[in-house]
């Protein structure tokens, strides 16, 4: 059997795109920093979003049944770890500038990409939830031209800035 030390360990290795997740709804807004986000298909275009099911916001994304995955750029390094600390709701949000798009959910205006789900599917497995989330809408950034990713537990760039003039 594999040990979940082990297990997160090895996965420290495995290099992810830093991305603040968000919801809104009656009860307010709510978000918090995941590296855990794929695409599923672009045929509808679906992401794969996991959340801990211990987190205090989850209730929320699967009340509002809506979210938005904010791709986060190499300089925003402060709002990812605003979203992964013990910080309130509005202290987080008080972190970059917010709009929204077609379900109300926050976005991050200038994140490098936005990508406006519904939650279509939510599957439990061990201490996460898995939302299948359809895309309705999505806002790309040209600002901005470099990630933000995590490896080996700590944060890094990547991407390349491009010449002044190009």
């Amino acid at each position: 059997m594999v040990e979940a030390t082990d297990f997160k360990n090895a996965m420290s290795l495995l290099t992810g795109a830093v991305n603040v997740i968000t919801t809104a709804g009656a009860t307010g807004r709510y978000g918090f920093t995941a590296s855990a986000v794929c695409s599923v298909t672009d045929t509808p275009p679906t992401l794969l979003v996991c959340m801990n099911t211990s987190s205090r916001s989850h209730v929320h994304f699967v009340e509002n049944k809506i979210l938005t995955v904010n791709v986060l750029g190499a300089q925003q390094q402060a709002i990812s770890s605003a979203f992964a600390s013990q910080l309130s709701t509005e202290e987080r949000f008080s972190h970059g500038t917010w709009s929204t798009l077609s379900t109300g959910a926050p976005v991050l205006n200038d994140a490098l990409a936005s990508f406006d789900c519904q939650i279509e599917q939510i599957q439990e497995i061990g201490t996460h939830s898995i939302f299948m989330c359809r895309v309705v809408a999505i806002q790309q950034n040209d600002q901005n031209d470099q990630g933000l990713v995590y490896f080996n537990r700590a944060y890094h760039h990547v991407g390349q800035k491009q010449a002044e003039g190009v």
